[in-house]
């Protein structure tokens, strides 16, 4: 499996090509450096560097990447499982199509959802930069003689998936790319963008809000929500504890339709969040009942990843309600 994570190594913060990389756990700062890794089945991790990275990436039998950023308190341990669960959901599917590689950014160690909370929003905001870096090493390569993107270029289909807490870094990663990188706004990147138990504001995805970038840069964004995610609860709890008052985007969707941009559509999880994921309701997106069996979330995320599009029940409103038969 193929990932890129900015947490620190135990050894020297210099890429050495085919180094066994082992994360030091015990440091949860973001790193200013991101790392290019590769993990084998028996669990032994490589770094691989970013040329050889993005060329494996070119060069796989998969049609389609999706990149997918973890949520809070989670260790990369925690994040392979979840990924490679993904991934075996969408091999089921389709053999070839959708290859998945997470981001792996530094959450806390400590025990305690709450007192996790600050210590892992904070290396949320504190990754961007060193996310952004990929984002610009990913587009100085696509243009590059060492793509040839005259004769041979990748054509890979790319996608975003964001899991909780991994949308603050979505977002915050795609402000700082565009405050210090880019001239003229973020451009079109992702084919699908899924904001999946987001904990952000719920008016973060609005046209005036820090948000609206995730939009600019897809071509569909889909936000999948639960009012009754007990782990977004806990989020609240401790926003409220802090005096920020807010309810997020992964409990109710977007405060106002009205103001987001056209490509934003909701999927409203409250009759199967609980049932795939009991008792918190907040990783609802993989498996259904049965772990291996994917869920009714997972076939509308996978009919969107193959047919580029999203076809709301209610196209008015741009809005699903998921129920099971």
């Amino acid at each position: 499996m193929l990932f890129i994570t900015n947490r620190f190594p135990k050894a020297s913060i210099k890429t050495e090509l085919g180094r066994e990389f082992i994360f030091d756990l015990e440091n949860n700062a973001p790193s200013n450096s991101v790392f290019f890794c590769e993990r084998a089945q028996n669990g032994s991790i490589r770094e691989v560097g970013g040329l050889n990275f993005l060329s494996q990436l070119k060069n796989s039998e998969y049609r389609q990447v999706l990149i997918y950023i973890h949520g809070f308190s989670n260790l990369p341990d925690d994040v392979f499982e979840a990924a490679a669960e993904f991934q075996k959901l969408c091999d089921k599917k389709d053999k070839k199509e959708v290859l998945v590689v997470p981001i792996i950014w530094p959450c806390d160690n400590d025990l305690g959802i709450v007192k996790d909370y600050w210590d892992d929003q904070k290396s949320a905001d504190g990754s961007a930069l060193s996310l952004a870096r990929a984002l610009s090493r990913f587009i100085e390569w696509r243009e590059s003689n060492l793509n040839t993107p005259d004769t041979d270029p990748c054509l890979k289909r790319i996608n975003i998936l964001a899991h909780s807490m991994g949308n603050r870094v979505l977002r915050e990663t795609l402000c700082a790319w565009d405050k210090y990188d880019l001239a003229d706004g973020v451009p079109l990147l992702f084919r699908n963008t899924f904001l999946v138990a987001a904990d952000i504001e719920n008016e973060s995805i609005h046209r005036t809000e820090r948000g609206k970038l995730i939009c600019d840069a897809s071509r569909n964004v889909v936000v999948y929500f639960a009012s009754d995610d007990l782990a977004l609860r806990a989020s609240k709890a401790a926003n409220l504890k802090n005096k920020i008052a807010s309810r997020r985007l992964g409990h109710t969707g977007p405060e106002n339709m009205e103001l987001t941009p056209k490509n934003v559509y909701v999927v409203d999880c409250d009759d199967v969040n609980n049932v795939y994921d009991n008792p918190k309701g907040h990783s609802y997106f993989r498996s259904g009942r049965k772990k291996g069996t994917p869920g009714l979330v997972f076939e509308h995320i996978y009919t969107c990843l193959k047919s580029g599009r999203v076809f709301p029940e209610d196209e008015l409103r741009r809005s699903t309600i998921i129920h099971e038969a």
